[in-house]
């Protein structure tokens, strides 16, 4: 059960804390693990349909699809709508195989599944492969094979500069776009995992996150836990105060011990020279 948080005046808080050569946003994204990939913690939004395909091979569709169609899978959209996390998702199942362009070149192995990201990035020995690959799982001759191919991109096969055969291929399967989560989407997210973790997010701190932070749920998600163990570990309930605290780069608070909140947040993508000599200072509760 989470302990009870104590709600205390800025006036119990005193300059002179540790201070910390590094920035508090990135220590923040690269101390903080990332929740694992999967289907669960996927938030579906407007791509319900895609993450059903992915889960049991019988995507939601109407009317009738050729019986192999379904061996090819290929979800395309912009940078932070899911298709990265669907194909990690997949690896928790047994007998998927994540195809790295190195892996391409290789020889592979035989698995039920095969998942391949950023096709747009393969070279074009690499696309050959992956041509000779489906090939193989849809070879007439053998149709027990119930393989599966899984692939991802920037864009539509046929809107990407790929060997017209395997563009072809890849378009013949079932062709999903993501589309990023709206902003009361990933504010519900954000509820969601607020309660798994067993508190209330307030509407000011949503809002604060999905104005000054970086947007990708990955990122949202990191930041929320952050703030949970900060406020866990000095017993501070979570408030809009408790979130700046954490999010600017640097905090300090007057002799009469009031906090500044009045100092600019962190850009949302700061330049890796920002981040070389920011520092932060940690309040001590006065005894």
């Amino acid at each position: 059960m989470r302990p009870a948080a104590v709600t205390e005046p800025a006036t119990a808080w005193q300059s002179g804390g540790i201070r910390y050569n590094s920035c508090v946003k990135q220590l923040i994204l690269d101390l903080i693990p990332a929740p694992t990939p999967t289907f669960d913690n996927f938030v579906s939004g407007r791509n319900a349909e895609a993450l059903q395909s992915c889960k049991d091979g019988s995507p939601l569709l109407s009317g009738s699809i050729a019986i192999n169609s379904s061996k090819i899978l290929y979800f395309w959209g912009a940078s932070g709508s899911g298709k990265t996390h669907l194909l990690r998702s997949l690896t928790n199942i047994e007998d998927t195989l994540f195809l790295t362009a190195v892996d391409l070149e290789t020889e592979i192995q035989e698995r039920l599944r095969y998942v391949v990201d950023d096709v747009q990035s393969l070279t074009d020995v690499q696309q050959v492969r992956l041509f000779n690959l489906i090939n193989r799982i849809n070879e007439p001759r053998e149709p027990q094979n119930s393989s599966r191919v899984i692939v991802a991109g920037i864009a539509a096969p046929r809107d990407l500069a790929l060997r017209p055969e395997l563009s072809s291929r890849l378009g013949s399967g079932l062709v999903f776009q993501l589309h990023p989560l709206s902003e009361t989407e990933k504010a519900a997210a954000l509820r969601a995992h607020a309660k798994t973790r067993s508190f209330t997010l307030r509407e000011e701190v949503i809002a604060y996150l999905l104005r000054h932070t970086r947007r990708d749920m990955a990122s949202l998600i990191a930041m929320l836990d952050a703030l949970d163990i900060h406020s866990l570990e000095t017993g501070r309930e979570i408030t809009l105060p408790l979130l700046r605290e954490i999010s600017q780069p640097e905090l300090s608070s007057s002799r009469s011990g009031s906090l500044v909140n009045s100092l600019p947040t962190l850009s949302a993508n700061p330049s890796p020279n920002s981040l070389t000599n920011l520092q932060l200072t940690i309040p001590t509760r006065s005894l």
